[in-house]
């Protein structure tokens, strides 16, 4: 039995062919397998005549509409999806500087049916510390326990309806601040701007016009906190 075959068989099992009613004529979870599979052919990388290292964190864009239907099974696709890449790289002589992280993200502008994927290679420390990226990962903003992705070009955050992330916070403007991201790949660098807001943006404790935003940040606009981070796994 081969790649695609085990692991088609092994995603139906482990959610009871859900898949196989749910994903008929859109991005089917065997279609992502067989593209990683391909990812880390594409990028290994030569270090000895018989190891090469490949990725080991991949970024998989989505549609809303399959967004919508393939996260709600994330665990349990990570969980048949990264021990066949495990196997496929044991046999191809490939090496890993780390755990395989698999994550999925929304990109609005993809069409239903379409889906990216880029990677990069991590790395640990050491056996007790986390990973540490050789570039830098996809942060996300968390607001009231929901992740939002950013990507390019970024997001205006607001209470009225034309914000792309809309809070019901009376101390919020229409049009409160917007988080601008830019540059390509996992290599993003993140800033946020005031609006001209009424009650002005709050970021680690200090009140700002705009600042540059890194894995940890705090802000707080009217009375809604909110965190920047690089999740260590996406679902």
């Amino acid at each position: 039995m081969g790649f695609l075959d085990r692991l088609e068989k092994g995603i139906e099992g482990a959610v009871n062919g859900v898949f196989a009613r749910a994903f008929k004529g859109d991005v089917q979870p065997v279609e992502i397998a067989a593209r990683l599979q391909k990812e880390l052919d594409a990028e290994a990388k030569l270090l000895s005549r018989d190891r090469k290292l490949v990725p080991n964190e991949f970024i998989v864009g989505l549609s809303q509409h399959d967004y919508d239907r393939l996260t709600p099974y994330g665990k349990k696709l990570t969980g048949e999806i990264v021990p066949e890449l495990r196997s496929h790289a044991e046999s191809m002589g490939y090496v890993f500087n780390g755990p395989i992280m698999l994550h999925f993200e929304l990109v609005p502008e993809l069409p239903t049916g379409r889906f990216t994927v880029e990677s990069q290679a991590v790395a640990r420390v050491d056996g007790d510390k986390a990973p540490v990226s050789q570039s830098r990962s996809r942060m996300v903003i968390e607001v009231n326990g929901v992740r939002h992705p950013l990507v390019p070009p970024g997001l205006v955050i607001g209470r009225g309806t034309d914000a792309d992330l809309r809070i019901n916070d009376p101390g919020i403007s229409r049009r409160h601040a917007e988080i601008k991201v830019t540059g390509l790949g996992f290599d993003l660098d993140y800033e946020i701007v005031d609006l001209g807001s009424t009650n002005g943006i709050t970021v680690d404790g200090k009140k700002v016009r705009q600042a540059v935003l890194h894995e940890g940040t705090r802000i707080e606009i009217g009375s809604t906190r909110m965190l920047v981070h690089a999740p260590a796994g996406r679902s």
